[in-house]
């Protein structure tokens, strides 16, 4: 994205003629868009907002001899848009975020999730099934999911809500007892 291309005494003039006939003012309207092309770069999140900014300005300040001319409309907003392109860029060239792989499941992890199946297998085959069912899909899915369950059973959503949480407190008080016994051994 970083050119070459230096901002020149002569380009930054031509920029500022552009801006407005009058130097006081096209200094103004200068900083004005430099403080908003900032404040838009650090809104989308980019970690060097400043840089973009002054990327984006040399952008425009190189082509400006060549649209001023032809240019009809707020000069702003065609900085606005050169900006949009530089931060595209930015996007694109910005690398993945590595992804960290889970750790290493631990010995208490392990013990956790062995005392669980061993009480998950202490159930009757109907709460198993229940529990499990109870506690699968996600989001908007989980919520259809559990009132087609209860409609299944033929009982109230709180009704299937008190059974799962029965069952969940049994299981808990075994998993307790269980952690509790290995830990002695």
């Amino acid at each position: 994205m970083k050119t070459d291309w230096v901002l020149s005494q002569e380009a930054f003039d031509s920029c500022l003629a552009w801006l407005d006939s009058d130097r006081d003012r096209a200094g103004e309207k200068y900083e004005e868009i430099r403080r908003k092309l900032i404040k838009i770069f650090a809104h989308r999140g980019c970690p060097i907002p400043e840089e973009l900014t002054d990327e984006a300005i040399n952008r425009v300040s190189r082509k400006v001899t060549e649209i001023a001319s032809t240019y009809v409309g707020d000069p702003a907003l065609y900085f606005y848009g050169v900006a949009h392109n530089v931060f595209l860029e930015h996007v694109k060239k910005r690398p993945d975020p590595k992804l960290i792989p889970p750790p290493e499941p631990t010995e208490d992890v392990e013990r956790n999730y062995a005392c669980l199946e061993k009480c998950m297998g202490q159930l009757d085959a109907e709460s198993r099934e229940l529990v499990l069912s109870y506690y699968q899909q996600e989001r908007r899915a989980k919520i259809d999911h559990r009132k087609e369950l209860a409609d299944q059973l033929g009982v109230a959503l709180n009704t299937l809500r008190m059974r799962v949480h029965r069952i969940k407190a049994i299981l808990q008080q075994c998993v307790g007892e269980c952690l509790n016994q290995s830990e002695a051994m």
